[in-house]
């Protein structure tokens, strides 16, 4: 038996139990004061990315700091897609943060690296990742800044069609959402090693369900 590699990424979300069966109409109306701070984020995100590709390229280490902040990017933009795109799993207004937030229903996070390679900084975002790309395309229908209803990808269709469900049974399919979970997962790792955030290539695997394989986080502050 291969043994299955633990992913530094890590990323849950757990169905409330209680869905309205029509907010989900209105929930991307509601989120647009998030939309507007996260547009400001990812332009940050983008300007920190360079100055950590640069930072690992000279010294092999990726600034604390940094990366902190773009962990908490990555953490704010995946409880909002959550809550107004991908699964549409929660009515619970997401909280305007970096931080995690332990009580909410969704969590991001990734493993801290002490050392990064110099010469992988060069080549892994843009010629090793072309194939999860193109896979990652396939899902959300186009790479950008996470999980959307543009484009036509498969989580958009398939959470629609669980929001169409859940709208005429007041119950959301549970075998879907644990696809569309499976689906944001592999979206994230490729997102976080495109970002020189891990040296770790994303596996060709779908890993279903809200909770995920933990990652060792002792080391972080």
């Amino acid at each position: 038996m291969i043994p299955v590699t633990v992913s530094p990424v890590r990323i849950e979300a757990f169905l409330d139990p209680r869905l309205s069966r029509w907010m989900w109409l209105v929930k991307w109306l509601l989120a647009i004061p998030h939309y507007i701070v996260l547009f400001f984020l990812w332009i940050a995100f983008v300007f920190v990315t360079v100055v950590a590709f640069f930072a690992i390229l000279l010294t092999g280490r990726y600034p604390r700091s940094l990366f902190d902040f773009n962990v908490g990017v990555m953490r704010w933009n995946w409880r909002v897609t959550y809550y107004a795109h991908t699964a549409l799993g929660t009515d619970r207004y997401p909280p305007f943060t970096l931080a995690d937030v332990p009580d909410y229903p969704a969590h991001f996070d990734v493993a801290y690296p002490e050392r990064l390679s110099r010469g992988l900084v060069l080549v892994k975002w843009w010629l090793l990742a072309i194939p999860q790309y193109i896979v990652v395309g396939l899902f959300v229908g186009g790479w950008g800044e996470g999980d959307s209803w543009r484009g036509g990808g498969l989580i958009p269709f398939l959470s629609f069609v669980a929001v169409i469900i859940l709208a005429f049974t007041a119950r959301y399919p549970v075998h879907l959402f644990d696809f569309l979970l499976g689906l944001a997962r592999w979206a994230a790792r490729v997102a976080a090693y495109a970002a020189l955030m891990t040296d770790q290539y994303p596996p060709f695997r779908l890993d279903p369900g809200g909770q995920d394989s933990p990652v060792d986080v002792t080391n972080r502050a």
